[in-house]
């Protein structure tokens, strides 16, 4: 059994306090897996790999899973809906009882922003954050960045542009944190009630915003957002949506991105998802191997 410090080094619970030097080694393996042909290497064939998705996800679960398996992982997945979870077994329980059951790893999405430190303090398997609540979203910052590196060549120096639903946005936190260890420049866009003040990035105006080498647009979350400025989806997309009119505008090199579920014609038009600046499937795309090389520091 592994200690639990090198099950805490092994571990990927958030951006903010990984070292770039780590983060660039794990975009390094990235870059590896991504350019290995074989659908499927298997290093990991003895390993036992969970997937616990206490909240709802499509793109981060297949991803995740593609990544387990390319690897040659035994994959579990779990849904909270589907578990004893629904009838009150607490997410620790649940966790426990899988780690009790033999997994080696475990990938964990929950609502609850704070929960995970304190689990994988308990627990004595390397866990992989996949979405804690508002708090941090680390894989997709790094594929952000795998994606921003692959394009420009560097980081540093670069200017990104994160417009939209900035204070309910693990994605936004996760890539201001590590952008800045790297010497980009981050600044938000966002209508005053989405906000997040509490973050070290400057807020600037939509024109502004769109003079960056990367504009990063994000779903909004009006469900979230019952009182205040913008209520509506026209409203939004009128003052902050990525509207066909402002990309003409866009510098040609500048690259538009998004960690999706896309709302389309709401934050992004529905003709730009897919035209030649965006790099949005790029990303889902960059998702893979940057996993593959979480997944591998995680159990090898």
């Amino acid at each position: 059994m592994a200690t639990m410090a090198k099950v805490k080094e092994r571990s990927l619970l958030g951006l903010k306090d990984l070292s770039r030097d780590e983060i660039e080694s794990i975009l390094d393996r990235a870059a590896y897996w991504a350019a290995q042909q074989e659908k499927v290497v298997p290093v990991l064939n003895s390993r036992f790999v969970a997937n616990m998705f206490f909240e709802n996800s499509t793109r981060t679960r297949f991803s995740f899973e593609m990544a387990e398996k390319r690897l040659g992982a035994q994959v579990l997945n779990f849904a909270a809906a589907s578990s004893s979870v629904e009838k009150g077994e607490s997410i620790y329980d649940t966790v426990k009882t899988l780690e009790s059951m033999g997994i080696d790893a475990g990938v964990i999405r929950l609502k609850p922003a704070g929960v995970l430190q304190e689990l994988a303090s308990k627990i004595s398997v390397p866990l992989i954050n996949a979405g804690d609540g508002n708090n941090e979203h680390p894989t997709q910052a790094l594929l952000d960045l795998f994606t921003m590196k692959k394009q420009f060549g560097t980081l540093q120096g670069l200017s990104v542009a994160i417009i939209g639903d900035i204070s309910h946005s693990r994605v936004a936190r996760s890539d201001l944190w590590a952008l800045q260890k790297f010497g980009a420049e981050v600044k938000f866009c966002a209508p005053a009630n989405m906000a997040a003040p509490e973050l070290d990035a400057p807020y600037v105006s939509m024109e502004e915003a769109l003079k960056s080498d990367v504009v990063m647009m994000l779903r909004v979350q009006l469900e979230r957002h019952d009182t205040g400025i913008l209520s509506s989806a026209e409203e939004y997309r009128a003052q902050y949506g990525l509207t066909e009119e402002r990309v003409a505008k866009l510098s040609k090199h500048t690259l538009i991105m998004h960690p999706a579920p896309v709302n389309r014609n709401v934050e992004i038009d529905d003709a730009i998802v897919e035209c030649g600046q965006s790099a949005i499937f790029t990303q889902m795309s960059n998702g893979v191997p940057v996993r593959m090389a979480v997944m591998e520091r995680a159990l090898m």
